[in-house]
């Protein structure tokens, strides 16, 4: 019986005996790992301008990186992902006029805080 409940759990099927644990982890596009660490006020303020000029503080965040903000791209260049930043604003300026690229921007706006967030909260090692 053993043998079979480890099998089981193996599978990720739960048993009468042990729970399971599901990790979940979000699979992230090119885009969207190309957002900037930045600073929390530099962050704050990219949300506002994306909020009110659609893709203006992506287009902010994007000399960030030039700056030395992190991503989550470390296998890029610098460059490469400037570039990536770039497109996003653009992708966004475009198609803010039917409404879709506004939301995006506040959105992406809100990511840039969250990973801010994330920065502040991280000890020095794991930067």
């Amino acid at each position: 019986m053993d043998q079979k409940d480890t099998e089981m759990n193996e599978k990720g099927v739960s048993s009468s005996t042990s729970g399971v644990v599901v990790q979940v982890r979000e699979k992230k596009g090119a885009l969207r790992t190309a957002i900037p660490y930045m600073p929390f006020p530099v962050a704050v303020i990219c949300l506002f301008l994306n909020t009110f000029v659609p893709g203006l503080g992506t287009f902010v965040s994007a000399f960030t990186v030039l700056c030395g903000a992190r991503t989550d791209l470390p296998d890029r260049h610098m460059c490469c992902i400037f570039w990536l930043n770039i497109a996003a604003a653009f992708i966004q300026i475009i198609t803010a006029i039917v409404m879709v690229g506004w939301i995006m921007s506040i959105f992406w706006g809100m990511d840039m805080v969250i990973l801010a967030s994330y920065r502040e909260q991280a000890t020095p090692q794991q930067l």
